[in-house]
């Protein structure tokens, strides 16, 4: 078993992108500034004062590796304590500040390009709950959620994301239902392709399939205008909208493209279904629908809805029920790996409404019924 993990681990190393300079997310600090500085400047204080022990006090590389994970073990810690507002805004606009210390301002020693870009994917790593993975209650049984950025900033800077929200309120944390009790662990991935090219996401999900050591994996992304529990993820993206670092895929619906695990195509079958227990986390009642949805788009047949696994044998994928956006994505490459690892573990994607407005009013009602949803699951877990 371990040699498999080792095997997973070894196909998505790759070397990281290098930047010369600050990168569009980073560029878009100052306009947001300007919109939602109560936002932007949350952790003001505190990321001045990194900053000042970055360029003064710093003067070793293994200093400047401690110091990237404190302040990225801080900005993750922080924004789970400060949830009252349920808003997963802060810690991303703080992130990129932090990330934007270590890429352009020279400390006070020899500092590589190379060393700036590891110091940088320390901050990622430890900002995004990727070093908080332990499961420390009593609890029998054990989820492991995702949720994503903001994104499509260009559009609306203001915008927030409730799969983040999601991640922030429910990490650490035990629930209950029908006397069966979970704790649950949660990462926030970026919405960038290409850190999905260099695997990521499997890097991160291949211990869990390998070993099985969690009961349940769900990803969440924000979608429609209802719930959606997507049933067939499709292989290929095909999706004309960009990425938070305004990078597009270079195909389109008529033209859906393979990602990259690594050096690698994404091998594997052009859908996969899901396995979450959708009639329970259906009885979730609020505000909004959910949807068991069977939607996919194939370059044979276009839109239709698929009843089952087998009708879609032999298709091409252009849309699975997430779409052809990196929702999708991360749905189909987690249950592709748990397949390939020959894992049990219930798997599946929730498309939450979309957050028209950074709002506890607004959020609130898309995030209780998340946790719903996780709860009605666990008596069949």
């Amino acid at each position: 078993m371990k040699k498999l993990i080792s095997a997973v681990a070894l196909s998505v190393t790759m070397p990281m992108i290098c930047f010369a300079e600050s990168t569009v997310e980073e560029l878009r600090i100052e306009k947001a500034r300007k919109v939602i500085p109560s936002v932007v400047d949350r952790w003001e204080k505190d990321l001045n004062g990194f900053k000042r022990m970055w360029s003064s006090q710093t003067s070793s590389y293994a200093g400047a590796k401690a110091l990237a994970e404190t302040i990225g073990d801080y900005l993750w810690t922080e924004s789970k304590a400060n949830m009252q507002d349920f808003d997963d805004r802060p810690l991303y606009w703080a992130r990129l500040q932090a990330a934007e210390i270590f890429r352009i301002i020279n400390p006070n020693f020899a500092l590589s390009e190379k060393q700036r870009l590891e110091l940088v994917e320390i901050l990622e790593n430890s900002s995004r709950g990727r070093h908080d993975l332990e499961y420390l209650t009593d609890a029998p049984l054990k989820i492991l959620i995702t949720g994503f950025d903001p994104f499509l900033l260009d559009r609306n800077i203001e915008q927030g994301n409730p799969s983040g929200i999601a991640a922030l309120l429910l990490d650490d944390q035990v629930i209950e239902y029908q006397g069966r009790r979970a704790e649950i662990n949660s990462v926030i991935f970026p919405v960038r392709f290409e850190d999905f090219d260099r695997g990521e996401v499997e890097t991160l999900l291949a211990p869990f399939y390998a070993l099985n050591s969690v009961d349940m994996v769900v990803t969440i992304s924000q979608g429609r205008s209802d719930f959606d529990l997507e049933r067939f993820p499709g292989r290929r993206r095909s999706s004309q909208a960009p990425d938070n670092l305004n990078k597009y895929i270079e195909g389109d619906k008529a033209r859906p493209v393979i990602s990259n695990v690594g050096r690698y195509g994404l091998q594997g079958p052009e859908f996969v279904e899901f396995s979450l227990p959708v009639k329970a986390m259906q009885q979730a009642k609020g505000k909004y629908q959910i949807n068991d949805n069977h939607g996919v788009e194939t370059l044979e047949k276009g839109e239709f809805d698929a009843r089952t696994l087998n009708e879609l044998a032999g298709s091409t994928a252009v849309q699975g029920g997430g779409g052809g956006y990196l929702s999708n994505e991360i749905s189909y490459r987690s249950i592709r790996l748990r397949n390939m690892l020959g894992s049990q573990i219930p798997t599946g994607h929730i498309h939450t409404p979309v957050l028209k407005k950074a709002s506890p009013e607004q959020a609130r009602p898309i995030f209780e019924q998340i946790k719903a949803m996780l709860e009605r699951a666990l008596p069949t877990l």
